[in-house]
């Protein structure tokens, strides 16, 4: 019978109900079903009469259901020998690498430690004779149960009839494709699950630290040369990562921490084993680097979270005499007479303050006629407002580029829904042509300034607030920038951003200092819509 005559609600094996087509592959169907044997959600294979490698997925996925490790996704049933060949596999309910890119590349710890999971997965894998070949963000799941699910190890390669010649180079690679774009949001080799393309220079994609600030070592480096193997002994020293096992030990002293899951489309199961971590622990004191887990004989199971509750102790004899003393007659009245005793002293010393003040006060002065200072010898509040702009234009020191100077006036028209203010268009984010381009503001006099309302798309752009009573005019190096114009705030902005610098600075001129630009139509470019500068 082929595949494409079943329709929902057709059963398997007299157990599993076929719900809907989740999706085709070349005579392969996947659907979202149901055991009704166990009451749980599964998800089905069928093939189509005729396709040529059903018996080497039923394979596959028999030897994938043996892989001691959790963080695979498991196999539950497959068979080849019924009227419709099938294999019954784990439905993962969470989210997606892709799905937590859509909000933006992850913190450099959370990208470490789940790529981190997923290799360990890869490496076990590796260990029984099964590969992966087609790591993409699709397959690498943050479950809504709290775990790392690695999808397709085995079947994937089966389904498509991959083979390689060196499938631990092939899954080394992945890992590092993974590793790359959780760090940079976009996917090395051309657009991927949704992802865009890495920018493009002359050898390649550009390393995942010239994309995105904060990259570090050792993870950039380790980025490099597993997802960018050509690049190693140019961009990066030491050899190509060739294996999952040698991507496990390169990452083992990465600091590394597991990333917060999407909310669930779908409701969500009771907490599950599948990871080496303890999930669910994502502390602010910043990130800690777990154990490896050695998968050593076991089931491939974490320790979770465990309960530290106790069963609730029943009041004894002695417990319920001192409740009786604590609340006592006697104790009662003491009290009362206590707040009695001490809102008397209050306003009998509130009264005497208050007639010295009037002894000490102008006779002819206007009790109500203050003018808004504040008394007993304070400092007046004054509240930021708008300075003055002299003039705007647009600033690139260390380039030849104008920065559409004829267009500066735009980011300070009073128009925050207008046409932008826009830099050149960059091949790169910054960091690799150029350290960064931005907007000058002239206030025409040295000013202290407090902050800025800085209006932009609402994309993810770096920012500096650079202050200072000089601005180079001539091409120079970054070090010149400095020293004429301190950072006195960085950070980011999107849309609508209200700046407020750490401390006061003073000068004439202040730059919006771009060091991280979005992707805008395959241009790398910033944008203002307007801006204020916040002063006394």
């Amino acid at each position: 019978m082929s595949t494409f005559l079943i329709e929902p609600g057709a059963k398997l094996a007299n157990r599993y109900r076929l719900d809907q087509v989740v999706s085709e592959t070349g005579g392969a169907t996947r659907w979202k079903a149901t055991d009704e044997t166990l009451a749980r959600p599964v998800a089905v294979w069928t093939f189509a009469e005729g396709f040529p490698r059903t018996s080497d997925v039923v394979r596959a996925a028999r030897a994938t259901s043996r892989i001691p490790d959790a963080r695979v996704t498991q196999v539950f049933d497959a068979d080849d020998t019924s009227p419709i060949p099938y294999v019954v596999e784990e439905w993962v309910v969470g989210s997606s690498l892709a799905d937590l890119l859509a909000q933006g590349p992850l913190e450099p710890e959370r990208a470490a430690g789940l790529v981190a999971e997923a290799a360990e997965a890869i490496a076990a894998a590796h260990t029984g004779g099964l590969y992966h070949l087609c790591l993409t963000p699709g397959k690498l799941m943050w479950s809504s149960g709290g775990a790392v699910k690695v999808t397709g190890i085995g079947v994937d390669a089966a389904l498509l009839g991959i083979n390689v010649a060196d499938p631990g180079a092939a899954d080394a690679q992945g890992l590092g494709n993974l590793l790359y774009a959780a760090l940079t949001g976009t996917w090395p080799g051309g657009p991927q699950s949704g992802l865009p393309p890495a920018p493009q220079g002359p050898a390649g994609p550009y390393p995942a630290n010239q994309i995105r600030q904060g990259v570090g070592e050792p993870l950039a480096s380790i980025t490099t040369r597993a997802a960018l193997p050509h690049l190693v002994g140019q961009v990066v020293p030491g050899p190509a990562i060739t294996s999952p096992g040698e991507f496990c030990a390169a990452m083992a002293d990465v600091p590394r921490l597991i990333p917060l899951p999407v909310a669930p489309a779908e409701a969500t199961p009771p907490p599950e084993p599948g990871t080496s971590r303890r999930t669910g622990e994502f502390g602010s004191t910043g990130p800690r680097r777990s154990p490896r887990n050695t998968n050593a004989g076991g089931n491939g199971t974490g320790t979770g979270p465990r309960s530290s509750a106790r069963a609730e102790r029943p009041p004894s004899r002695m417990d319920r005499r001192v409740a009786e003393r604590r609340t006592s007659p006697q104790r009662i009245l003491i009290g009362v007479l206590a707040v009695v005793l001490f809102a008397a002293v209050v306003t009998g010393a509130w009264v005497f303050g208050a007639s010295i003040r009037g002894e000490e006060a102008d006779p002819g002065a206007d009790p109500g006629a203050d003018g808004g200072e504040q008394q007993g010898g304070g400092e007046e509040t004054v509240a930021a407002a708008p300075l003055d702009i002299g003039g705007v234009t647009g600033y690139d020191p260390l380039g030849d580029g104008s920065e559409h100077d004829d267009n500066a006036g735009r980011a300070i028209d009073g128009d925050t829904g207008g046409e932008p203010w826009n830099t050149e268009g960059y091949n790169d984010p910054m960091g690799m042509t150029k350290a960064g381009v931005g907007l000058l503001i002239d206030l025409g006099s040295s000013q202290e300034v407090h902050g800025l309302n800085l209006h932009v798309p609402a994309n993810q752009y770096g920012v500096e607030i650079r202050v200072g009573d000089e601005a180079p005019t001539s091409a120079g190096d970054i070090s010149a920038v400095d020293a004429a114009l301190p950072v006195a705030w960085s950070g980011s902005a999107s849309g609508a951003t209200e700046i407020t610098l750490d401390e006061p600075a003073t000068g004439r001129y202040v730059v919006v200092w771009f060091t991280e630009l979005p992707n805008d139509g395959g241009k790398y470019r910033g944008s203002i819509y307007e801006v204020e500068v916040l002063g006394v």
